[in-house]
C-alpha cells in the first residue's frame, strides 16, 4: 500500500485528467442552433481554467469504486454550472468585470442579454447531462444528484451566497457572514462535485459524510486562496481582474484575518479535510493531492 501511495504521481493525473474533461466538455456542445448562442456558450464552457470541479467529481466517483467514464456526465454538467455561475457573475450588475480566464468575460463579446440566455442555456443543459446522457447508473441515484445540482446551483447555494454577497459590500463584515457567503457562493458547488461523484461510484453514508467534511475544508480554503491571490497576485497571472474585490469594498479573509493568518486558515482547513479521507489511505490520493494543489496555486 505504501508503494502504491508513493508511487502516485499527481501532475501526470492532473494532465490526463483535465484532457478527457476538455474532450467531453467539447462533446457536449454540438452544431445547435441558434447559432449566436451556441458560441457564446462555448466561448466560456471551452475557454480553459483548473477544471478543479469535474476532475473532483471524477476523483470522488474513483474513490468510491465506480467507473468514471459513467461519471463523465455528470462532471461536464458541474463545470457547465460553474461556468454559467462566472458568467453570471462578471455581469454590470453584478461584479462588474472584463476579464475571466485570460480574455474578455462573455458580455464583453456577447452583449448583457445573450450572455444571460447563455448562463440559462448551461444551468439547463447540466440536468440534461445527468438525466438524459448518463448511461448505465440506476435512476435513483441520478434522481439525487438532481437534487444536488438544486440545492448547490439554487437559492440554499450559489445564488443565496451571491445575493448576501452582493448586501454585503461596502459594509463590514464578520467571520461567520464571511464563511457563510462562500460556503454557499463558492463550497455548495465543490461539495456536490465530489457527492455527485460518489453517488455515481455508489457510496455508502459512511464515504458521504466523510466527503461532506472534506468538500467543506476544501471550499473555504479556495475562497480564501482566491482571497489572497487578488491582492498578491497580477491580472495577467490570475486571468481575471485582479484587485476587485478591493475596488468593490468587500470584505475578505485578509482584509478581516490578515495574510498570515488567512494562508494559516486554509492550511488548517485543507488538513481537516484530508484527515476525514484517513479511512481510504490508497484511494484517496487523488483527492488528497488535489486539496494540497487548492493551497499552493497561484492563480
Amino acid at each position: 500500500m505504501q508503494e502504491a501511495i508513493a508511487s502516485f504521481d499527481f501532475a501526470e493525473y492532473l494532465v490526463k485528467a483535465r484532457a478527457r474533461v476538455e474532450d467531453a466538455l467539447d462533446a457536449s456542445l454540438g452544431p445547435e442552433k441558434p447559432e449566436k448562442l451556441r458560441e457564446s456558450m462555448r466561448y466560456s464552457l471551452l475557454a480553459g481554467g483548473k477544471r478543479l470541479r469535474p476532475i473532483l467529481c471524477l476523483a470522488a466517483c474513483e474513490l468510491a469504486g465506480g467507473d468514471i467514464e459513467k461519471a463523465l456526465p455528470t462532471a461536464v454538467a458541474l463545470e457547465m454550472i460553474h461556468t454559467m455561475s462566472l458568467i453570471h457573475d462578471d455581469l454590470p450588475s453584478m461584479d462588474n468585470d472584463d476579464l475571466r480566464r485570460g480574455r474578455p468575460t462573455n458580455h464583453k463579446v456577447y452583449g448583457d442579454a445573450v450572455a444571460i440566455l447563455a448562463g440559462d442555456a448551461l444551468l439547463t443543459r447540466a440536468f440534461e447531462m445527468v438525466s438524459i446522457r448518463t448511461e448505465g447508473i440506476p435512476s435513483e441515484r441520478l434522481l439525487k444528484i438532481v437534487g444536488e445540482f438544486s440545492l448547490a446551483a439554487g437559492a440554499p447555494g450559489l445564488v443565496g451566497g451571491q445575493v448576501v454577497d452582493l448586501d454585503c459590500e461596502g459594509k463590514e463584515v464578520d467571520l461567520e457572514t464571511l464563511e457563510y457567503i462562500h460556503l454557499h457562493k463558492t463550497g455548495a458547488l465543490l461539495k456536490a462535485c465530489v457527492t455527485c461523484g460518489a453517488l455515481i461510484g455508489g457510496a455508502d453514508e459512511k464515504l458521504l459524510k466523510a466527503l461532506s467534511v472534506y468538500a467543506r475544508g476544501i471550499g473555504l480554503a479556495f475562497q480564501i486562496i482566491d482571497d489572497i491571490l487578488d491582492v498578491t497576485a497580477s491580472s495577467e497571472v490570475l486571468g481575471k481582474t485582479a484587485g476587485k474585490d478591493l475596488i468593490a469594498d468587500k470584505t475578505t479573509y485578509p482584509k478581516l484575518l490578515g495574510l498570515d493568518e488567512s494562508r494559516r486558515r486554509a492550511d488548517l482547513l485543507v488538513a481537516k479535510a484530508k484527515n476525514a479521507l484517513d479511512p481510504w489511505p490508497e484511494k484517496s490520493q487523488p483527492l488528497l493531492a488535489l486539496a494540497d494543489y487548492i493551497t499552493s496555486r497561484d492563480r
